[in-house]
């Protein structure tokens, strides 16, 4: 099987792309070799490069071109909260893009614009709008999903609710609640799905 590429991005901060990264990554380890290359300044990931038995983590040193030579089935690419200089190289190597967003307004701008980008760099079916950090019962999710489905891409079907166990996923060194390993296994096969 050859390496594929998903890379996790949006132009917002605070959209939980780290954790969508991070979370994903370890599901996908208890079956396949995964690694992260962690492309945000902040290196927040980065600094956990260790921590996780079944999951290395790369700085943002690792060029465009070697990210096809890294030796995992699987490689998550977490990026910045803004474009960034490697944003379209990324983007044209990826296999997948996933786009986490939360459900309110200004989300929803800033995602149009990052999807808007994206379609003119990548094939549409390669993306992916992700809700995530969803509130419980409110219909405000519903209103922004409509939005969504009007910019021409996938919506994952899996709603990642708002839980503190996806927070905590990285001093527990994954997510131990069965809501939070539901959602987490259901995103992960919506993904696999989208890859084949």
């Amino acid at each position: 099987m050859s390496t594929k590429v998903i890379m996790i991005t949006s132009q917002k901060g605070g959209t939980g792309k780290s954790h969508i990264c991070l979370n994903l990554a370890l599901n996908l380890a208890t079956n396949a070799s995964v690694a992260i290359v962690d492309y945000d300044p902040q290196g927040s990931l980065s600094n956990l490069d260790g921590h996780f038995v079944d999951i290395k983590i790369y700085g943002a040193s690792v060029t465009i071109s070697e990210i096809r030579t890294l030796p995992y089935d699987f490689l998550i690419l977490d990026t910045p909260p803004y474009l960034f200089d490697a944003t379209e190289g990324l983007a044209r190597i990826s296999d997948l893009i996933v786009i986490p967003t939360k459900a309110s307004i200004l989300d929803t701008i800033a995602v149009s614009k990052t999807v808007e980008l994206l379609k003119s760099i990548t094939p549409t079916d390669r993306l992916l709008l992700v809700l995530n950090m969803v509130k419980a019962n409110t219909t405000l999710t519903d209103t922004m999903y409509r939005e969504l489905k009007t910019f021409g891409v996938a919506i994952a079907k899996t709603r990642v609710s708002d839980l503190v166990d996806f927070s905590r996923s990285i001093t527990n060194k994954g997510v131990t609640s069965s809501k939070a390993k539901y959602q987490l296994d259901a995103l992960t096969k919506e993904i696999l799905i989208k890859l084949i």
